[in-house]
C-alpha cells in the first residue's frame, strides 16, 4: 500500500484543485532550491549543526551510494505533505538514476508536519510502519520539546542506521514496525479507496472535461465534497497525530 499513498494523495489534492478551478489544478509548489544535502530553509539549524548533518549524509552516500537530504520549508503552500514531499522528490532527483534509492527528511515547523519520503528502492527497508516509528518515537519527542536541530539529527541517524545495515536485517525489522503500526489501526482502509475511484469517475472525469472544453459550460450553485477519513496520513506526518500536539 505504501507506494500508492503518494498517488492517492495526490489524486485528492488535484480534486479539491479542480474544485477551486482549472487553472489552480496545475499549479505546482515554488520548491526550495537544491543547495546541498541540508537545505533548510526555514531556518531552524544552526550552522554547526548543519555541518553535522552534512557531514552523515555525505559519508552515508560515501558508504552506500545512498543519497538522503534534510530539507526543512517554511510553508508547504497549502499541500499535503505526502504530496508535496513525493513532488519534490520527484523535482530534485534524491538518489541514484535507475535505483531509486534516495530519501528525504522533510519538517514544515510552521505547520508542525515532518515525513519521511523515500524512493522506491528504499521500500523494503524504509516502509510507512518504519518510517511511523522514526518518526514518532525518535523525532517527535525532540520536537515537542521544540529541540528541532536535536529530532532532525536523531530521525537522521535513525534512518541512515536502518537503511544501512544488511538487507535481511533491515527487512526484517521493518516488518516487525510495519505490523506494530498495522495493530494500531493504520494504512488506508478499501472504503476510502472505493470512494475515491467514485469521485475519480464521477466528479473529476467530467470537470477535467469541461475544462478541456474551454469551460463554456456554466455550473450554478456551490458547496464543497466531503471526504470520509481523507486524513489517511495521520500520525506519519503530524507531530503527535492529527494536527499537532497541542498546547
Amino acid at each position: 500500500m505504501h507506494r500508492y499513498r503518494p498517488l492517492f494523495a495526490s489524486f485528492l489534492l488535484v480534486l479539491c484543485a479542480l474544485i477551486a478551478g482549472p487553472q489552480a489544478a496545475w499549479a505546482a509548489p515554488d520548491f526550495p532550491k537544491l543547495t546541498g544535502r541540508v537545505v533548510d530553509d526555514a531556518g531552524i539549524i544552526p550552522k554547526a549543526e548543519e555541518a553535522q548533518l552534512t557531514q552523515k549524509l555525505a559519508a552515508l552516500e560515501k558508504q552506500s551510494n545512498r543519497q538522503m537530504v534534510v530539507v526543512t520549508v517554511p510553508s508547504l503552500q497549502g499541500y499535503e505533505i505526502s504530496d508535496y514531499g513525493y513532488q519534490l522528490g520527484r523535482a530534485w532527483g534524491i538518489g541514484q538514476k535507475g535505483k531509486d534509492n534516495g530519501v528525504l527528511l522533510l519538517v514544515a515547523p510552521n505547520e508542525r508536519k515532518v515525513r519521511i519520503e523515500a524512493g522506491y528502492g528504499l521500500e523494503p527497508v524504509l516502509t510507512d510502519g518504519m518510517s511511523f516509528l522514526i518518526i514518532n518515537k525518535v523525532i517527535i519527542p525532540y520536537f515537542k520539546k521544540d529541540d528541532y536541530p536535536g529530532g532532525i539529527a536523531a530521525g537522521t541517524d535513525a534512518i541512515i542506521k536502518q537503511i544501512t545495515l544488511p538487507p535481511e536485517e533491515a527487512q526484517k525489522i521493518a516488518a516487525q514496525a510495519d505490523q506494530q503500526r498495522q495493530s494500531r489501526g493504520g494504512g488506508v482502509s478499501l472504503g476510502t479507496v472505493v470512494f475515491i475511484l467514485v469521485i475519480l469517475f464521477f466528479v473529476v472525469m467530467p470537470m477535467i472535461n469541461e475544462a478541456r472544453s474551454g469551460g463554456r459550460r456554466r455550473r450554478s450553485g456551490g458547496g464543497f465534497i466531503w471526504i470520509p477519513g481523507s486524513g489517511w496520513g495521520g500520525d506519519d506526518d503530524h507531530w503527535g497525530g492529527g494536527g499537532g500536539w497541542g498546547g
